[in-house]
């Protein structure tokens, strides 16, 4: 609705006057200097930019067109026209960005010592600007890194709303995501903001659950924060701060709340200017009274008033101008800005250097070179040269210098004060894991803590857990799952589990494989232990029928229905009672082909023998009949021979089996999780089902033949008890399929076992046991009249 008003300049700014000093500092004494610009004297203009962007801009502008637009009258003489070459200045990035901008296709140099935003360093928007101050690119990745380091990964952050802090803020959180930190929050403020936006910032900081601050501002927004975090008692976070604030001591002696305790961040190198303290501190207002910013500083500095600018309602004291500086402690006299000065004093000594190269300085310069700021820029470019100090000064092709940072913690002590202690180093120079170099020093943490703080949205997740993001939540916010059974993982903050190798298993904490137990039926427990017991039991009860048999070889018992056979049948018997061993123990090659081999030729010649003496009972009695001869055509030679053509066949049909895809030794992983069942693949299936199908068709045929005899007449008739022993076998056999395929691991083993002793026993006490019952317990009935049926 209205033109706003000009702008008017209310106060001093002793920051700003030190600033002048120095540039003035440098030009005296290159001015008294007789290696550099000898016979050259160096003059400069000081406009005050009152903190203002567009005065900054008008001031440039004027600097550029050679007008002024207040000077005050001067009586020396200058040989050369008053037409500036170059621009010292300014301390924040925002008016540095303005009046670049604006002076750039001048070509005309601009040099700062403070604005380190890393948007300065693009030469196609800012052509003629340089600094003498690391831009803003390394601090945020720096600061990044330190925070890392310690092992935040979840902070706050606060950054001043302008070009230094957004510019800054954007790089640090760039780096941090790749360094795996998150940002709770981030926010921005500026210092003339209203409370009630200050009143939003506190209540974030107060509602988050990061402990750590990362605050890039500017000294200036720091002091207006701390004054009104002090007023709601913000105390106990950690500070990681910018070189903006974090080694200004205006900030320091505004923190009478230590809030600010244990703070940490990165500050410009110390250095020391010699003879600048001094010049400082010897500095009188000029006699002339139109020398308005000498007067009003000096009459700031002592709180008085010339006489010439005194008013009848004023009561101050009188400014003599001769007033001492040695006893007055304020923020002119504080010297702990003199890499700040330093900065100034190398971008005046750059300016001094590249004129000395454009005039061919030696003992003399060659005054006939006519200077413009293009030149002038272009040789500034290009300069190297030392401080007296032993500072190394050059620019970079951004017009940037070296990446220099200390970093600094505020320790406390006891009256009030900080120290400002440098705890270690960044050289963006160096590699980057060498980058950054924390000394083996003790720091202060928040709250004068020795702890380092934690910051973190979620624990570190231990090995055997892996990590599950959060929804909704930033990647350090996650929950640690269990790995799954038979996964593991062996780091801290696994985002995966392994799964373990095929013969390997996870251990109860997941965090390492352990080779899987071996499981296979041995001699060793119980069940091997019975089943071994049982198979050289029926052995020995085998072999004690075969000594009674032979014992009483000639009796008729024994000698009826072939007495050869009965003992091939023991033989048989005593094989499949041994073969079941074989079974029992670890799996091997010949183990493997051995157990399914012996079995089934074992069990087809025990058969044989069986199906001999079931036949031998139908022949007889057919043989009893009037004009019968069929015994001549299964005498002995014809069961023997019978027995062996039985038997062979299965020998065939097992040889046949080894030749083309014989058993084999096999890790079973699939039965149990955690256990590795050692056992024998059959190879070849068909193999296998055609040996037991070939037994099945013997003791099937045997079962059939004894049924039909079973009625014959005779007291002891064999086939009785043939037939209620292949029930037996064909039970057991018939039972054990089922039980043999549904059977896990080594328990199919065991079904396996089983049948074979309980079919093997079958045959061996139905068939044997009665005729020793009657040997031993009624020899009486064991003549051959009662065998014939003609006793009583």
């Amino acid at each position: 609705m209205h033109k706003p008003l000009a702008l008017q300049c209310t106060s001093l700014n002793f920051r700003g006057f030190q600033y002048a000093q120095a540039m003035l500092f440098a030009i005296e004494e290159i001015n008294n200097s007789t290696d550099l610009l000898p016979g050259i004297s160096l003059g400069y203009k000081i406009y005050d930019s009152c903190g203002s962007i567009a005065r900054s801009v008008r001031v440039a502008l004027v600097l550029a067109n050679g007008n002024e637009i207040v000077s005050a009258p001067s009586e020396a003489t200058c040989t050369r026209p008053a037409h500036v070459q170059a621009i010292i200045g300014l301390t924040s990035s925002s008016p540095c960005m303005a009046i670049a901008t604006v002076i750039g296709p001048f070509q005309m140099p601009l040099i700062s010592h403070f604005a380190t935003c890393a948007c300065l360093s693009d030469k196609t928007k800012y052509p003629s600007f340089l600094r003498t101050i690391p831009s803003d690119y390394y601090q945020s990745r720096a600061l990044a890194q330190l925070v890392k380091h310690f092992g935040w990964t979840w902070v706050g952050a606060i950054r001043t709303n302008d070009d230094y802090g957004n510019n800054g803020m954007v790089t640090f959180t760039e780096t941090a995501e790749q360094l795996g930190i998150c940002l709770e929050y981030s926010v921005s403020f500026f210092r003339t903001d209203p409370s009630d936006k200050i009143k939003k910032i506190i209540d974030i900081i107060k509602a988050s659950t990061s402990k750590v601050i990362v605050a890039f501002l500017s000294h200036m927004d720091m002091d207006v924060l701390i004054h009104e975090f002090s007023h709601h008692n913000l105390t106990g976070y950690q500070w990681v701060g910018s070189e903006g604030w974090i080694f200004d001591s205006q900030t320091a002696a505004m923190d009478r709340h230590h809030i600010l305790d244990g703070a940490i961040g990165l500050s410009i190198p110390k250095a020391h200017v010699s003879g600048l303290r001094a010049f400082m501190m010897n500095v009188k207002p000029l006699n002339s009274s139109n020398n308005e910013m000498f007067t009003v500083f000096w009459e700031t500095l002592f709180n008085c008033k010339f006489k010439q600018s005194m008013s009848p309602a004023d009561k101050q004291t009188d400014c003599t101008g001769h007033e001492d500086l040695t006893g007055v402690q304020n923020s002119f006299t504080d010297m702990s800005l003199m890499p700040i000065f330093n900065n100034v004093y190398k971008g005046v000594y750059a300016v001094a250097h590249a004129l000395h190269s454009i005039l061919s300085c030696n003992k003399t310069c060659n005054n006939r070179v006519q200077i413009d700021p293009f030149m002038i820029l272009q040789h500034i470019k290009s300069v190297h040269f030392q401080t007296k100090e032993g500072d190394e000064v050059y620019f970079n092709e951004n017009g940037d210098p070296a990446a220099k940072y200390e970093i600094i913690n505020w320790q406390p002590r006891t009256n009030d004060l900080v120290d400002f202690v440098t705890v270690g180093l960044y050289d963006a120079s160096l590699p980057a894991d060498k980058q950054l170099n924390l000394q083996n020093k003790s720091l202060i943490w928040a709250q004068k803590s020795q702890q380092v703080p934690v910051s973190v949205c979620s624990e570190k997740c231990p090995p055997g857990t892996r990590k599950v993001l959060q929804k909704g939540k930033p990647v350090c916010c996650y929950d640690c799952i269990p790995c799954a059974e038979g996964e593991i993982s062996n780091t801290t903050d696994s985002i995966t589990c392994v799964r373990c190798l095929p013969e390997f298993w996870s251990n109860k904490r997941r965090d390492a494989c352990i080779k899987k137990e071996a499981v296979f039926l041995s001699y060793e427990e119980i069940m091997g232990a019975l089943l071994t017991a049982a198979s050289l039991f029926g052995t020995c009860m085998t072999v004690v029928v075969a000594f009674i048999f032979f014992r009483y070889r000639k009796t008729p018992i024994v000698r009826a229905n072939n007495c050869e056979l009965s003992f091939l049948l023991l033989f048989s018997l005593t094989l499949c009672f041994l073969c079941s061993l074989t079974f029992i123990g670890r799996p091997s090659e010949w183990s493997c082909m051995l157990r399914h081999t012996a079995f089934g030729i074992t069990f087809v010649l025990c058969l044989s023998c069986v199906l001999g003496k079931t036949i031998v009972v139908l022949m007889a009695f057919r043989a009893s009949l009037p004009g019968s001869d069929v015994m001549k055509w299964f005498g002995p030679t014809q069961q023997r021979l019978s027995v062996l053509a039985f038997t062979l066949t299965q020998v065939v049909i097992c040889i046949l089996w080894l030749s083309i895809s014989p058993p084999f030794p096999f890790k079973n992983f699939k039965e149990f999780k955690d256990k590795i069942i050692l056992e024998c693949a059959l190879g070849s299936a068909a193999g296998f089902w055609a040996v037991l199908g070939y037994i099945g068709l013997l003791a099937l045929l045997c079962f059939i033949l004894a049924f039909l005899a079973r009625k014959l007449p005779d007291n002891f008739n064999e086939a009785k008890f043939i037939t209620f022993s292949m029930l037996i076998f064909c039970a057991v056999w018939i039972t054990f399929i089922p039980a043999y395929v549904s059977s896990p691991g080594k328990l199919s083993v065991a079904v396996e076992i089983f049948a074979i002793l309980a079919s093997t026993f079958g045959l061996l006490i139905c068939i044997f046991i009665p005729k020793c019952y009657i040997i031993l317990m009624k020899p009486e009935k064991n003549t051959k009249k009662n065998m014939m049926g003609k006793g009583h």
